[in-house]
């Protein structure tokens, strides 16, 4: 059998896969053939198998070196869940007895485990390592192995010590694993573990079913995240928080407003913080509110949105604990709250550390700071971090994207920024780019004589903000690079060099405003009228909609939530299906609130003679054969039936016709897993045999039969009801 057959095989037989993701069968074969093997795979991508699955193939027993004690139990059990034996696989750290240990090591011994967890800690112990002396180890995994370096978001110390405890041990291949690695941490990695001659597996860092919001931070926050959890309910979601008090006082608050909660934190008793994880993922509670310390290595594929209380201390942090939302591939919000008096706080907290440590950390926050302010697409900005060109000039998914701003030329201004780089040999940060280029004269900028340059105070009339989007963007374009082994330097690249020879249109978008200021405003900011082409526009569709809701009595985001208003007043729809390819709105809600407001849009755009852009992006909810399997794929992951019309933008049903034309047609599903959620059994049992009886399935007969003699409770029976069971009966009975 052809290796590639075999590994199929033994994914099939092993794990119950049919398939493998991404590059995993590659990273395997590498594995398999004693290479070393470094894999960037995003949150959810499949890491734990490339090490799993070889380690049951290869002989002897397979260290992989974790650093948490949550994340190795729930590691061991799901390899027991596969396995026959409870030895397939252990874990050794502090919270195992000398006689669970004893245990664990007679079966190593005996050649029954194929994978043993190790904490870094543990690791180090002289016992253990004796006692690793004795055994087959077929190769070492590092997981989470950002740890290693002191630019990633975890840094740990124990984690330098790995490669020379290895070397003590016996000398083995090395499969490093992490889902969020920039360059520099990835040379960091390679560099501490001796991987010199290694296979580098990459995958692409981009989740486009995660869409991206910034936040301006006000005294309401509470108010603001209860308000969005609430419009999420029986959606399961995280809460970060920085500090353990805030995570207690906040879920605290979440509990008061009605909203299951719970903490978690690294101060809580073991026993406490476990049983509130083990209730998240039982689903017994909705929301976990949390330090850092949640999530890593948690596989809940259905957390719906991650929000965080506080701006990340780096961009490798927020990433990784994005990633937590939406592993299924189904929908996953990622909203994080931010003011500039937060990033000051942070870099207060840094005084006291070692000067390179400062250093590292402002690197980092300087980097978080221009995520959270920039215009531009934030997954484009996100994935160059991450060393990764996105192409596209709108994702469609984030919130500047969904709400464009106005772009201005900035050609001038970049050929001055790539002069002045370039004329100072790449030996100077940005901050000190700016304060020549405004004619400041600082310390540093006397001490090196650079009042006396040229280019000294040729752009006094620009803003700092200005010329700070004009380096950022700059270098997504891929006109500037920092030197990641020298703090941030700027250096001009060979495309900056060819840009100087023959430059060319620059346009920028300006950052985004975030009034230092945080108290006032009670709606969530997601940019408002200011990041839309028309406010006018905008505040007449406000109005509008104000008065339908009167008028309908009901709350006026039932009928447009503001950013379908903000993203209306840039695109101009105005017929129902585009209205219906807006953001947010959907079939349903343009046929039924949809009329007055395209009449008042197209009013708008005769009266002030408006050009409307011709590339209206259209999404694929009209695609009707794209909608079909999308539905079929939600029901066999059992995602609820009102979930999916939601996330499709449709009224239930609407999401019902279209599940019927799937039975009809002859495709089998099961939507048991619904029924039994929201309807009694005999009830179901009662329609059900009332179709089984029944010479026709219409729906009117149904209904008139039904409603006069077949309930035996006295109980109303609704037509979505009898339409279920209907379902369930046609795909059983027919299919």
């Amino acid at each position: 059998m052809a290796q590639k057959d075999f590994l199929k095989e033994a994914l099939r037989k092993n794990f119950g896969f049919g398939t493998f993701k991404r590059n995993q069968e590659a990273v395997i074969r590498n594995v398999l053939d004693g290479k070393d093997t470094f894999v960037l795979m995003p949150t959810g991508g499949g890491k734990s198998l490339c090490y799993q699955l070889p380690s049951l193939l290869m002989e002897g027993t397979a260290i992989v070196i974790s650093p948490l004690i949550a994340l190795m139990k729930n590691q061991v059990d799901a390899m027991r869940n596969f396995s026959e034996t409870n030895g397939v696989a252990h874990f050794i750290n502090s919270s195992l007895n000398k006689a669970a240990i004893d245990q664990v090591k007679e079966d190593i011994l005996n050649e029954k485990t194929k994978l043993l967890y190790v904490a870094p800690e543990s690791l180090t112990k002289e016992d253990n390592i004796d006692f690793l002396r004795q055994v087959k180890v077929s190769f070492y995994a590092v997981d989470e192995a950002h740890c290693i370096s002191e630019w990633g978001h975890d840094f740990r110390p124990e984690y330098r010590r790995i490669r020379p405890i290895i070397n003590e041990i016996s000398r083995r291949p090395i499969i490093a694993l992490t889902a969020t690695a920039t360059p520099k941490v990835q040379h960091d990695i390679q560099k501490n573990l001796g991987m010199e001659n290694v296979t580098v597996f990459k995958s692409s860092f981009n989740r486009p079913n995660l869409y991206y919001e910034v936040r301006q931070k006000t005294n309401n926050i509470d108010k603001d995240i209860v308000k969005f959890i609430k419009s999420q309910t029986g959606k399961s979601g995280i809460v970060y928080c920085l500090s353990r008090k805030r995570v207690e006082d906040f879920a605290e608050i979440l509990k008061t407003n009605g909203i299951k909660a719970l903490p978690y934190h690294a101060g809580m008793d073991s026993q406490t913080r476990t049983g509130n994880q083990d209730a998240f993922l039982m689903e017994e509670a909705d929301v976990i509110v949390a330090t850092i310390a949640f999530g890593m290595g948690i596989d809940k594929p259905d957390v719906r949105y991650v929000i965080h209380y506080d701006i990340p201390k780096s961009l490798e942090g927020y990433y990784q604990e994005t990633g937590r939302a939406g592993r299924d591939g189904g929908e996953g919000k990622c909203i994080v709250f931010y003011v500039n008096k937060d990033l000051q706080k942070l870099e207060k907290f840094m005084q006291g550390k070692p000067v390179s440590e400062q250093e590292i950390g402002r690197q980092l926050l300087e980097e978080t700071k221009a995520y959270a302010e920039t215009a531009v697409c934030r997954r484009k900005v996100l994935l160059h971090y991450f060393g990764e060109e996105y192409l596209e000039d709108n994702c469609g998914n984030c919130d500047n994207c969904l709400n464009p701003k106005i772009q201005v030329e900035a050609k001038e201004l970049l050929i001055t920024v790539l002069e002045t780089v370039a004329l100072l040999k790449d030996k100077f940060k940005a901050d000190h780019i700016i304060n020549i280029l405004l004619g400041k004269e600082t310390s540093e900028i006397l001490s090196y004589e650079h009042q006396d340059l040229e280019m000294f105070g040729t752009s006094t009339g620009e803003d700092e903000k200005t010329l700070n989007t004009v380096i950022r963007q700059a270098m997504i374009a891929g006109y500037l690079a920092k030197d990641i082994e020298n703090y941030g330097l700027l250096r001009l690249t060979s495309l900056g060099k060819k840009y100087l020879e023959s430059p060319v249109s620059f346009k920028i978008t300006k950052d985004n405003e975030f009034d230092d200021d945080d108290g006032g405003s009670e709606t969530p900011m997601r940019g408002g009228a200011s990041c839309t082409v028309d406010p006018v526009l905008y505040s007449i569709m406000k109005d509008l909609r104000k008065k339908l809701s009167k008028r309908l009595d009901v709350p006026p985001y039932v009928i447009f939530q503001d950013p379908s208003l903000e993203a209306m007043a840039t695109t101009y729809p105005v017929t129902i299906e585009e209205l219906q390819n807006i953001p947010g709105v959907g079939a349903g809600k343009a046929k039924r609130y949809g009329e007055e407001f395209i009449a008042l849009i197209k009013r708008h755009v005769i009266e002030n003679e408006i050009e409307r852009p011709e590339d209206l992006r259209v999404r694929t909810v009209a695609d009707k054969s794209k909608l079909k399997v999308y539905i079929i794929q939600s029901i066999d992951r059992k995602v609820a039936l009102d979930d999916i019309a939601l996330t499709k933008g449709l009224e239930f049903n609407e999401l019902l016709d279209e599940i019927e034309a799937i039975v009809y047609s002859g495709t089998k599903i099961n939507i048991d897993y619904f029924l039994n959620e929201v309807m009694d059994e005999e009830h179901i049992e009662e329609i059900y045999q009332y179709f089984r009886e029944s010479e026709t399935d219409k729906l009117e007969e149904a209904i008139k039969e039904l409603g006069e003699t077949y309930l035996s409770d006295g109980d109303t029976l609704t037509e979505e009801e009898i339409r279920l069971v209907r379902i369930k009966f046609i795909s059983e009975m027919a299919n």
